[in-house]
């Protein structure tokens, strides 16, 4: 189980915004950024 803490809180800020105010894809943001898609839905 990967631990929560691996990601500071501004890089989880901005995934999310990425995915929910600039409607990019979870799967495009999730190879940007070098996560899995699963990562960000967690």
């Amino acid at each position: 189980m990967m631990s929560s803490d691996k990601f500071s809180e501004e890089f989880k800020r901005d995934a999310v915004a990425q995915i929910t105010e600039r409607c990019y894809p979870v799967r495009e943001v999730s190879e940007r950024l070098g996560v899995s898609p699963y990562s960000l839905y967690a």
